[in-house]
């Protein structure tokens, strides 16, 4: 969700703008870099930036599996979360495909997982990833409504199951990941007529969020946030580093389209970035050359400016397309920069929109809802980062993370002397 969903069509979203006109809404949030998904998710419930969380892409670093592993699982996280928290406290959590909560222990878990061994199943590995027992029970309730992962079923399937723990558990913290916009707008543009469709179909499914609490009698007790975790950016170009590395010999293509184990330079893609790893290569200066010649790239920041943008420390280079291009993993292309063809849309790693790229890109920033009886009514606060969501939900939720954190709470958000809601 982008800051322009809600500037041109809260009068199409009865829901949010209710939760607006409520409470208060922060139009701009900066995200962090990179822009993806899995890291933005782990910052906006621990407060840090992905050099500190560890979760630093989407995918783990693994040049020789063509479809890698993804940080499915918190044992990666490894600064202190919102849940974990609250849960000391001995109160209840429910997480519904919240990224990188697998193994967690969140007393109602759904967790975001695929099977990626082709010894394994989805009923496996959400089982071992997610609370057994609730899994069960809601898929024997609710799962007639997916289809396996497609969307909009899966969101359905997400929103009954979310539904029925609000008014049956009631939790302390409940997390809850829609993906039906983000799917549409990957496959079909940013402003598509799909993606608005999802727009609509998200703001009903927080209708029946907050008609749940409503019906469990917690409502007046209820503290929402209705946040995106980035935008996203059209592209029509895709750039494959790992094509002009293994022209130079720096790496060696397999027939998978992975890379053989004895590469000196590899490009790890975060769709809108790009991570650069060497090993024993001493030839820096013509891989910057090369970096800064390739068409779309926009700029190349050093591991030492990567770290402090909050990114991998790791990695040699971090390399930004400009907008209209994204980055691949990919070998065997024709070119090392290719057009998208639009019949292959939908397929792996071909997009109409993506998002990965520096959050300070033009017109790329996400926002936040804030309605309850913690929050001011009628309110804007102009601008905020997504570092700053964790400390405002721990000030509301009554917890304290145990190490300062480069953000601050929204206490303008908050009425008068507030500092704790239970």
């Amino acid at each position: 969700m982008g800051s322009r969903d809600l500037d041109e069509h809260l009068d199409e979203l009865p829901n949010l703008r209710r939760l607006v006109v409520t409470g208060t809404r922060v139009k701009r949030v900066r995200g962090i870099y990179p822009t993806l998904t899995y890291p933005s998710h782990t910052t906006i419930i621990t407060g840090q930036y992905p050099r500190e969380h560890g979760i630093i892409n989407n995918t783990k670093l693994q040049p020789q599996r063509r479809s890698p592993d993804w940080y499915w699982y918190q044992r990666d996280v490894k600064v202190p979360t919102l849940y974990d928290l609250v849960r000391q406290q001995h109160r209840k959590t429910a997480a519904f495909l919240w990224p990188v909560t697998a193994g967690s222990r969140i007393s109602y878990n759904l967790a975001e997982i695929f099977p990626n061994r082709i010894w394994t199943n989805q009923v496996l590995v959400s089982l071992k990833a997610s609370s057994p027992a609730f899994l069960l029970r809601m898929n024997q309730k609710y799962g007639h409504l997916r289809r396996g992962i497609q969307q909009p079923e899966l969101d359905d399937f997400i929103t009954a199951c979310a539904v029925d723990t609000l008014y049956h558990k009631q939790p302390a913290l409940t997390l809850i990941h829609l993906v039906d916009m983000d799917s549409m707008r990957h496959r079909y543009g940013v402003r598509s007529t799909e993606a608005m469709a999802a727009l609509k179909r998200l703001d009903a499914r927080v209708g029946k969020l907050i008609d749940a609490t409503i019906a469990a009698g917690t409502f007046s007790e209820t503290n929402f946030a209705v946040l995106g975790d980035h935008y996203q950016i059209n592209v029509d170009h895709m750039i494959h580093l790992n094509q002009a590395f293994a022209q130079r010999g720096w790496l060696t293509p397999t027939k998978e389209g992975t890379v053989k184990n004895d590469w000196h330079v590899w490009a790890k893609s975060c769709d809108g970035c790009t991570y650069v790893y060497t090993r024993n290569f001493a030839d820096g200066q013509h891989l910057k050359e090369l970096l800064a010649t390739t068409p779309g790239v926009q700029a190349i920041y050093s591991g030492a400016e990567a770290a402090q943008r909050g990114a991998d420390p790791h990695c040699q280079w971090l390399v930004e397309a400009k907008a209209g291009y994204y980055f691949t993993d990919e070998t065997n292309r024709p070119a090392v920069v290719e057009a998208v063809d639009p019949a292959s849309l939908g397929t792996p790693d071909r997009y109409h929109g993506v998002h990965g790229y520096d959050p300070d890109k033009p017109d790329y920033r996400t926002t936040l809802v804030l309605s309850g009886p913690a929050i001011k009514a009628g309110q804007t606060i102009d601008d905020a980062a997504l570092v700053d969501e964790a400390p405002t939900f721990a000030r509301l939720l009554g917890v304290h993370f145990p190490e300062p954190l480069p953000g601050h709470a929204l206490t303008a958000a908050f009425k008068g002397g507030h500092h704790e809601a239970d």
